[in-house]
Parts: C-alpha cells; sequence; structure tokens
C-alpha cells in the first residue's frame, strides 16, 4: 500500500508541504536583509551580495529536496545566520571581498574535514553548550541594539516598523518579522531615493570571486565562522531533530553542507548548513501528526528557496541604497528571538554560569588581540573558566581577621 492513501492523501500531503513552505518563508523574510547587511559589510558590492545570497538560496533549496527525498527524513538546511551576524561585525578584512571568499572555503574546507575526522568532529562536540550559545548571544547583542538606536536617530522611519512587529506579536506571532520587513519594505519604497544606474546588474546572476587566502581574514573570519556555524547551527539542527525523535548521522551531512558551502564561496555566499530555528516547523508536529509523513515538508520549503533565489540580486541593489541603520534595525528584531534563546541557554545551568556571562561580556566587548576577534576570545575565557573552577583551582577566601 502507498505511504500516502489515495482517499485523503492529497490532504495529508498538503499539510507538510504548506509547512515547508511557510518554514522557507519565514526564515528567507527574516533574514535576507542581515545576510545581504553582512556580505556588504565585508566589502562586497551589491551585485557581489546579491550574488552570495542568491547562490547560498540554491545550494539549500537543492540540498533540502535531495537529502529529504532520499532518506524520506525531514532533514532541512539553511543558510548560517548567527554566521551571517558574525560577519557584521567584523567588518571588511585586508584584501577586501576575495579574502573573505578564501575565509569562507576555509570554513567549508573545517566542516568537510569535520565530517571525515572523527576526533575533529568529537572536539567540536564537546564544546560545551552553554559557552556556545554565550558566545552566540555576545555577537547578536549589537545587533539586537539597533532597533533601539534606529528609534533614537531616525524615529519617523523606524518607529512604524518596531510597533508593526510588536502588533505581529500581539495578533500572529510567527508572521511578526515578514510583517515588520513588509513595512520596511513599503517604508523605503516611499523615501528611498534610488541614484541613476543602481539597478544596473541586479537581474539575477551569479558573480564568480576569485577567492584569496590571508592570514587576516582566515583568522577573523574563516576560524570563527567555522565554530559559529558548527555549533550555533549544525549542533543545534542535531539536537531539534533528536527531540523530534530523529536520528541521524552528522558525519555525512557535515560533508555534504561543507561541500555546498564551498560551491558558495566561489560565488560570494557564506555557509549551509543544518537548520535549526526553522527544521522546528518541518520536523515537528506541525508539519503532519504522523513522524513518517513529515519529509515532503523541507523538499517544500527547498522549491520555495529556488523560487526566491532570482529575487537575491534585486534585494540588494534596494538594500545598498537604503539607510544602513534600518536595515540593522530590522536585522535585530529577527534575531531578539535568537538572542532569547542563547541567553535562556548560556544560564540554564548554575555551575556554569559565569563562565558563560565571561564568554558573553567579552564577545560583547568587541575587543581584537592579535588580529583574533572576540568570539574566539570569549569561547577561550568560558572554556578556560571552566577548566579552572573543574580543577579546583580557586581562589583563597580572603582573611577576615577573626
Amino acid at each position: 500500500m502507498s505511504q500516502w492513501t489515495e482517499s485523503g492523501g492529497r490532504r495529508e500531503l498538503l499539510q507538510p508541504v504548506m509547512a515547508g513552505a511557510l518554514a522557507a518563508i519565514v526564515g528567507y523574510a527574516s533574514t535576507f536583509t542581515l545576510v545581504l547587511a553582512a556580505l556588504t559589510a565585508g566589502g562586497a558590492s551589491p551585485q557581489q551580495a546579491g550574488s552570495g545570497l542568491m547562490s547560498v538560496c540554491i545550494a539549500i533549496g537543492i540540498l533540502n529536496i535531495v537529502v529529504s527525498a532520499q532518506v524520506k527524513l525531514p532533514v532541512s538546511f539553511a543558510w548560517s545566520t548567527p554566521g551571517a551576524a558574525f560577519l557584521l561585525t567584523v567588518g571588511e578584512p585586508v584584501g577586501g571581498f576575495p579574502a573573505v571568499a578564501g575565509a569562507f572555503l576555509v570554513a567549508a574546507a573545517l566542516i568537510v574535514l569535520t565530517g571525515l575526522i572523527k576526533p575533529l568532529a568529537r572536539a567540536v562536540g564537546a564544546i560545551p553548550a552553554p559557552i556556545a550559545n554565550a558566545m552566540l548571544a555576545g555577537m547578536l547583542l549589537t545587533l539586537c541594539l539597533a532597533p533601539i538606536t534606529a528609534v533614537a536617530q531616525m524615529p519617523a522611519l523606524a518607529l512604524p516598523i518596531l510597533l508593526a512587529w510588536i502588533i505581529g506579536l500581539r495578533f500572529a506571532k510567527r508572521y511578526a518579522v515578514p510583517i515588520a520587513v513588509v513595512v520596511t519594505g513599503i517604508m523605503l519604497a516611499t523615501t528611498t531615493h534610488l541614484p541613476p544606474g543602481a539597478l544596473d546588474g541586479s537581474w539575477p546572476s551569479l558573480v564568480p570571486v576569485m577567492p584569496v587566502f590571508t592570514l587576516d581574514a582566515i583568522v577573523r573570519i574563516g576560524l570563527p565562522l567555522y565554530v559559529v556555524t558548527m555549533a550555533s547551527q549544525n549542533l543545534p539542527g542535531l539536537a531539534v531533530m533528536r527531540a523530534n525523535g530523529y536520528v541521524l548521522k552528522p558525519a555525512p551531512l557535515f560533508i555534504i553542507t561543507g561541500l555546498a558551502s564551498g560551491a558558495t564561496a566561489l560565488f560570494g555566499g557564506h555557509s549551509s548548513n543544518l537548520a535549526a530555528i526553522t527544521a522546528a516547523i518541518c520536523a515537528g508536529p506541525e508539519a503532519h501528526p504522523d513522524k513518517a509523513r513529515r519529509w515532503p515538508a523541507p523538499v517544500s520549503a527547498g522549491v520555495v528557496y529556488l523560487l526566491l533565489a532570482p529575487a537575491a540580486s534585486l534585494a540588494a541593489a534596494f538594500v545598498a541604497a537604503s539607510p544602513p541603520l534600518l536595515i540593522q534595525a530590522v536585522a535585530g528584531l529577527a534575531l531578539l528571538s535568537s538572542l532569547t534563546a542563547a541567553l535562556s541557554g548560556a544560564l540554564v545551568a548554575e555551575e556554569t554560569r559565569l563562565p558563560a556571562i565571561l564568554t558573553f561580556v567579552t564577545t560583547a566587548s568587541g575587543i581584537t588581540i592579535g588580529g583574533v576577534g572576540s568570539p574566539f576570545w570569549g569561547l577561550v575565557a568560558g572554556i578556560g573558566m571552566i577548566l579552572l573552577l573543574r580543577f579546583g583551582i580557586r581562589p583563597e577566601p580572603v582573611s577576615t581577621g577573626k
């Protein structure tokens, strides 16, 4: 008997298809401005930023369709939102955007090696979850302050967006960020004046980027991007699947996402990885009450991503002509839920709260030591404190003289 019975089969198929389409639309609309802003901050031109977003859309679209259809499990893929947030804080390295593309390739190669070399996978998996969450929260803090800064600096533009988001939270929580994005588009369409030629070259196109490998970009971008993608996307993605009753073999998934990330890096795209937040839509009961019938959800999401890919170049040209703070404000609204989840995960265990707070403040400080950015030093600080406390190296109590 077919898995989909003839009577009611179409109705049962409609539920996961709609869930997958929703996951893709929410994932794209919530953070595409963040990805474009991050690539632009790394030195990409509007055409290169649009190419990067388009290439990642194509990659995750293909991954969602092929993998889920092959294994008949709701395995979801997405771009690295924490990775984009990290890129936005780093800025343009020595060597410009070609050096960023080289760093993307290094991060992709490390992800592939993680799937091939078991000790490396175990090392990444050994990073304490509270420390990884604290590092992510520290990276997100500055962006999540952007909506408040925007309200102070440009209230006429930012207040309607903030109010739309709040109203969306009250009446349609899942659509709050897409509603804010739509209002942002309306505000920008009525107030932004595109300079002559701004839309030239904005037709859908993939622009090759010749990677350049520099120590500065590899240390500041490549290595932290790898850690962020693994700790804040791939490992949580596996946890979401496990929580919904699916046990996956991580090594093959790391290999194919690393290869996909390497391919998109040649066109300016950053990491593709396992989905975490949107995976909950495709793998959860919302997709279908029967676990065995949820796999069409990621397939549907993949189709939607492929349909959205051609809009990337046009979106990049429009975003490039918009006030940067306003774009960051929308990205900040989209990341507030991620900040909440990261802080909750960082502070969940009492024994790791102090190391997690140290990681958080070190990462949020934005310091650079020896050309290495604050996320790395936050990770070092938190893990170092955990080791000190674990091995009983504690400060001696101060004598009161009594």
